[in-house]
């Protein structure tokens, strides 16, 4: 045991092979000292581990600059509390009338982000849509997507113009998509119409680019390929 007060030892410390008894003892004090306040910190919770309900039980064990740093951190976590809430106010598609609008479109609160989309029962690419937007209102749980029969919110809105999506914020129309074309038919997937929602900014998509344009390209390059090259041309002229 290099601790023992030996003869051998004392020999060994002069050689410079065992520390000196002194930094042997300091060691193992700063051992000691690191493995209580491991013990402490493990049996003692610092507000910053608390909830708030833990925080209000043992508020009378805080001093008073505690109780100054306790009372920040507090509102912080209350605001991040409501943060999430709103984050995750919504999560699927409602379904409205006209006598709704008001109370679901316009009135819908601040900074809340609104997606009608007008449809039609009988039109394959309403009912595609309305599939896209059920997965887009669970990935988007702070934005509201709503859906209506085109013609209890808007008297003899024409069939031709479905499906029709109108984005709002706090009542005002930031985008609209209306008919067929827009939404490119019956292959729109859900990452296009995440990515043209999205670029109204009622969405934040992960997405890295317009999926559409990836599709655009393939198409692009298979065209190519079947249309011989110029060059080609020359050298069988040749």
């Amino acid at each position: 045991d290099p601790n023992k007060d030996t003869e051998w030892n004392d020999i060994l410390r002069k050689k410079g092979i065992l520390p000196p008894k002194e930094n042997l003892e300091e060691q193992e004090r700063a051992k000691e000292e690191e493995q209580l306040a491991i013990l402490q910190k493990s049996l003692v919770k610092t507000y910053e581990d608390m909830t708030l309900e833990e925080l209000e039980e043992n508020e009378d064990e805080f001093n008073e600059e505690d109780e100054k740093a306790i009372e920040m951190y507090r509102q912080q976590r209350l605001a991040e509390m409501k943060a999430a809430q709103m984050k995750n106010i919504f999560g699927e598609v409602l379904e409205i009338s006209g006598k709704d609008y008001i109370q679901e479109v316009t009135k819908a609160g601040k900074g809340i982000w609104v997606v009608l989309h007008l449809y039609k029962q009988g039109i394959p690419l309403c009912a595609l849509i309305n599939q896209h937007m059920s997965g887009l209102a669970r990935k988007f749980r702070d934005v509201k997507f709503i859906k209506a029969i085109s013609t209890t919110c808007i008297p003899n809105y024409p069939d031709k113009n479905l499906p029709t999506i109108f984005v709002y914020l706090e009542g005002d129309i930031k985008a609209q998509f209306i008919g067929p074309l827009v939404f490119g038919g019956m292959n729109l997937t859900r990452d296009e119409l995440e990515w043209k929602i999205s670029e109204s900014g009622a969405i934040k998509t992960d997405l890295e680019e317009n999926p559409r344009k990836q599709i655009q390209d393939q198409l692009m390059s298979s065209i190519r390929a079947c249309v011989p090259g110029s060059g080609e041309s020359d050298s069988e002229d040749d």
